[in-house]
C-alpha cells in the first residue's frame, strides 16, 4: 500500500516549534492512522555543529539574559542571506534525509527552516515530486517576525492570525497560498476539556488545592527559565485568598528548590510539577498565567480562557514582542518587568475584584473557534496532489461528536 511521507522540519529553540510538529503528527495519526507516514527532524541540532550551538546559545540566553536576544535575533537574522537560494549549515544531513526518505511533503514549523529548504527539497527530488509549506506561529508582524519565515516559492503558508497572514503577504508570501488556521494544537487539547464539576475534581483531588482561591498559574518554557520566587513573595500576601499551580520545565534544580520553599510556607497552598503534560488542564482551574511571551503556552491559554500576565523580567525578547504586542493592542493584557509591578497588580486585583473581571473580558474578545482537523486535511491533501495515495479519513473522535460542543471527560480519573 502506498503511503504519503511528511517531513516535518522543527528545532528545539524553545518548546513550542516542536509541540506543534509533534501535535500535526499526533493528528495524521489520529485521522488517517498508517496511511500518512510522518517523519519529525530537529534539522538544526542534527545536522551540523554550527546550528547546534546556536540553539543552545537561544535557550541559554532564554534562562540567564533575555535582554542578549535582541543582539543574537539580529545575527539570526543573517541566516536568510545566507540561505536565499540554497542551505548553507547542514546541507549534507538534509540531503541525505531527503534521499532517503524521499517525503511527498516537507513541512517546516521553524523560521530558520524554510529559506532555502524549499528550493533545495524541489532540486534533489524534482518539482512535480514534493509540495513545500510552512506553518508560522507568530501572533502580529514587526519586529521579531523574522524574515527567515519568508520564502516566497512555498506553495501553502500558514499563519495563526490574520494580523500575521497580512505581515507575511506583505514581505512576500503569495496571497493565493497564505491561510490564516488557528493554533496547531495536540488532539488531547480537544478533547480533555473539563465540566465545571470535574474542574473542581482535579483542582481538589489531583492538585490538592481549594476549589474557591483564586489560582495563578505560575508556568515556564521547556528549559525551565523562570522567577517564580519573585512571583510567589508576590502572592504569599494574599494566602487566604491565593493559591498557585507552578511548573518547571526540565529545570530540576528549580523543582528542589521550589519544593524546599512550600515546604516552609505551609501558610500557602501551592502545586507543583517538573516538566508537566497537562498544561492544557492546568489552564482550565486557573484564574490567570504568568508567562513569557512564548506562542504555544499564549495560544492555549486563550483557547482555554486563562487571561495572560506577560512575564517581562530581563526584558521581552524579540519574538515575544509579537505575542505582546499582539495581547496588548488587542486585550490591554498587562506586563510585569519586577517583583514589585507583580504585586501590585496581584493588590489591584485581589483590591477590586471588577479589575480583574474587566481584564479577563477584554481578554476573551480575542477568542476565536477552530476546526482544528481542517488544517490537517488541508496539508495531507496538499502532499498527495504528489503521492496519490488512497487515503481513508476517519473522523475525530471515532464515535457521535459533533465540534464546537464541550465534551466533559476525566482524564485523571
Amino acid at each position: 500500500m502506498s503511503k504519503l511521507r511528511i517531513l516535518v522540519l522543527t528545532s528545539s529553540t524553545g518548546g513550542g516549534h516542536d509541540a506543534r510538529a509533534e501535535a500535526f503528527a499526533e493528528w495524521c495519526f489520529q485521522l488517517y492512522r498508517h496511511e500518512v507516514d510522518v517523519r519529525i527532524e530537529r534539522m538544526l541540532e542534527k545536522s551540523s555543529v554550527v546550528n547546534r550551538v546556536g540553539v543552545n546559545l537561544y535557550n541559554s540566553i532564554q534562562r540567564v539574559a533575555p535582554w542578549l536576544h535582541k543582539l543574537y535575533y539580529a545575527l539570526i537574522e543573517g541566516l536568510s542571506f545566507l540561505n536565499r537560494r540554497s542551505v548553507s549549515f547542514g546541507r549534507g544531513y538534509y540531503l541525505a534525509v531527503l534521499r532517503e526518505y524521499r517525503p511527498h511533503l516537507v513541512f517546516s514549523v521553524h523560521d530558520c527552516l524554510n529559506r532555502g529548504y524549499f528550493p533545495t527539497a524541489r532540486k534533489v527530488l524534482g518539482a512535480e515530486n514534493v509540495r513545500c509549506a510552512t506553518y508560522c506561529g507568530e501572533f502580529s508582524g514587526g519586529w521579531g517576525y523574522s524574515r527567515n519565515w519568508i520564502e516566497p516559492t512555498v506553495d501553502r503558508y500558514i499563519s495563526r492570525t490574520a494580523t500575521a497572514r497580512d505581515f507575511a503577504v506583505k514581505r512576500g508570501i503569495p496571497p493565493d497560498r497564505a491561510l490564516v488556521r488557528g493554533s496547531l494544537m495536540a488532539p488531547r487539547g480537544h478533547l480533555e476539556v473539563l465540566s465545571p464539576a470535574d474542574r473542581k475534581i482535579f483542582l481538589t483531588e489531583n492538585l490538592g488545592l481549594e476549589a474557591g482561591k483564586f489560582t495563578v498559574f505560575l508556568a515556564t518554557g521547556s528549559n525551565g527559565a523562570h522567577n517564580h520566587f519573585d512571583l510567589l513573595a508576590a502572592l504569599l500576601r494574599h494566602a487566604d485568598r491565593v493559591q498557585a499551580i507552578v511548573i518547571c520545565g526540565r529545570n530540576k534544580d528549580a523543582y528542589n528548590q521550589l519544593i524546599h520553599w512550600r515546604a516552609n510556607h505551609p501558610e500557602f497552598d501551592c502545586y507543583i510539577e517538573g516538566y508537566s503534560e497537562i498544561v492544557h488542564l492546568h489552564l482550565q482551574v486557573s484564574d490567570a498565567i504568568v508567562t513569557r511571551g512564548g506562542t504555544t503556552t499564549c495560544a492555549k491559554a486563550l483557547h482555554f480562557r486563562c487571561p495572560i500576565v506577560f512575564n517581562a523580567f530581563g526584558g521581552i525578547m524579540p519574538q515575544e514582542s509579537l505575542t505582546w504586542k499582539f495581547f496588548r493592542n488587542g486585550a490591554d493584557s498587562p506586563k510585569v518587568e519586577s517583583g514589585a509591578e507583580f504585586a501590585a497588580l496581584i493588590d489591584r486585583w485581589m483590591a477590586e475584584p471588577a479589575r480583574y473581571a474587566a481584564a479577563r473580558e477584554r481578554f476573551l474578545r480575542l477568542r476565536y473557534e477552530e476546526d482544528p482537523t481542517i488544517v490537517i486535511d488541508e496539508l495531507v491533501a496538499l502532499g498527495n496532489e504528489v503521492a496519490g495515495a488512497r487515503l481513508k479519513r476517519r473522523p475525530f473522535p471515532p464515535g457521535n461528536y459533533a465540534y464546537g460542543v464541550s465534551a466533559s471527560t476525566t482524564p485523571f480519573a
